[in-house]
């Protein structure tokens, strides 16, 4: 086959066979990863080695240069790569650990997303673990559409419920008294404070937990999971046990740091997306004439909306209706829009330049302390 008889079929075999080359390679990458974890788990080493991962990356990009490959591509194909092998590396390192075994573990509410994440994440580390959902659960997971038929003779149980409906449950299972650990994932605390106090006056090992990332999250190097400090000292680190083989960047605060800090974190977040999308929607421009035009910083902020605009809406009311401090940060919203439209009225150039110094200042001073603490 010379260059100028090949076919465009032969051509598309050739990289077919190619890419399945790649994939066959990249499984045992997966499998060597696998090994890795074992030998590291033997010696002592940490899961996660950064000098060593920007060893593999720089190298990365230095071949690509040698082989006429855009080094950018290369260094996003390796990230890829190393976030799949870490994966691995912390699953395996998970269900060796084995903290799990011969316990039991409750889920309330595990049919939903979260729910289901934290009876993979508990089965995974060897407890027996049971759902109690009406609307269901994860196939082949012991399930009781009741929790109060259940005997509450588990070593964890998790409150994986709707917000709304938590507080209740909480308020229930202290008068049951359960010797477990106790508690809920809930992305708010305030609506739960009397469920969450009841327990603690009955002498119930109590705590709280905020997982800061999403049901379909699986590597949780850079993840972050508030546990909230409710007075009882056993609860909570037998609930931050449960992520120690993990990567995760574990976080405790009190109840009342917890909701004030989320209003900023989650809520204005939220709302900021939320506003995006309905000056958008508001703004008398059809769709298909705005996707004709692109902009770094609008296709960024464009994805992020996306994102935001697919949740559940009740959910996120939720997020800011309940929050006792959430009007605080919506304030704060108000009035940092006021002052940009104030400043560009009011064509007042030192204004805006000061705005936008004082933001740079703030979000230069927050990388520092995350690349300190990395």
């Amino acid at each position: 086959m010379t260059r100028d008889n090949v076919t465009l079929e032969e051509l598309r075999r050739r990289l077919s066979e190619i890419d399945r080359q790649l994939l066959m390679l990249v499984g045992e990458r997966k499998s060597l990863s696998g090994e890795v974890a074992r030998v590291k788990r033997a010696t002592g080493h940490p899961t996660r080695d950064f000098e060593r991962e920007r060893e593999v990356i720089e190298g990365a990009r230095a071949t690509a240069l040698e082989a006429g490959v855009s080094p950018a591509l290369a260094e996003e194909l390796l990230r890829l790569l190393i976030r799949s092998s870490l994966t691995t590396q912390e699953q395996a390192s998970v269900a060796a650990r084995g903290a799990g075994s011969g316990r039991r573990a409750l889920v309330i509410g595990g049919g939903g997303k979260m729910g289901r994440w934290f009876v993979q994440f508990l089965s995974s580390q060897g407890f027996a673990v049971e759902v109690a959902d009406p609307h269901g659960g994860p196939e082949g997971v012991p399930r009781v559409a009741d929790w109060r038929t259940t005997d509450l003779k588990h070593d964890y149980i998790v409150l994986a419920t709707p917000l709304g409906t938590t507080d209740a449950v909480l308020r229930e299972l202290a008068l049951r008294r359960p010797g477990g650990v106790i508690f809920d994932v809930g992305s708010l605390k305030s609506p739960l404070r009397a469920g969450l106090m009841a327990l603690k006056s009955h002498g119930c090992r109590v705590t709280s937990i905020h997982p800061m990332f999403g049901p379909d999250t699986e590597l949780l190097s850079g993840r972050h999971v508030i546990f909230v400090d409710l007075g009882n000292a056993e609860a909570l680190a037998e609930a931050r046990a449960l992520f120690a083989s993990t990567m995760a960047e574990q976080v405790v605060m009190s109840l009342e740091d917890h909701d004030r800090l989320i209003a900023y974190v989650l809520g204005l977040s939220h709302a900021l997306n939320i506003a995006f999308f309905t000056a958008l929607a508001e703004s008398g421009e059809a769709a298909p004439r705005l996707a004709r035009l692109s902009s770094t910083t609008f296709d960024a902020q464009l994805d992020v909306a996306t994102r935001v605009a697919q949740e559940s809406p009740d959910l996120y009311f939720e997020i800011q209706s309940l929050n006792d401090y959430g009007a605080e940060s919506l304030e704060a919203l108000a009035k940092a829009v006021e002052r940009i439209r104030a400043a560009v009225v009011s064509r007042d150039h030192e204004l805006f330049v000061a705005l936008m110094r004082k933001g740079r200042e703030y979000l230069e001073d927050r990388r520092s302390v995350a690349e300190r603490r990395a």
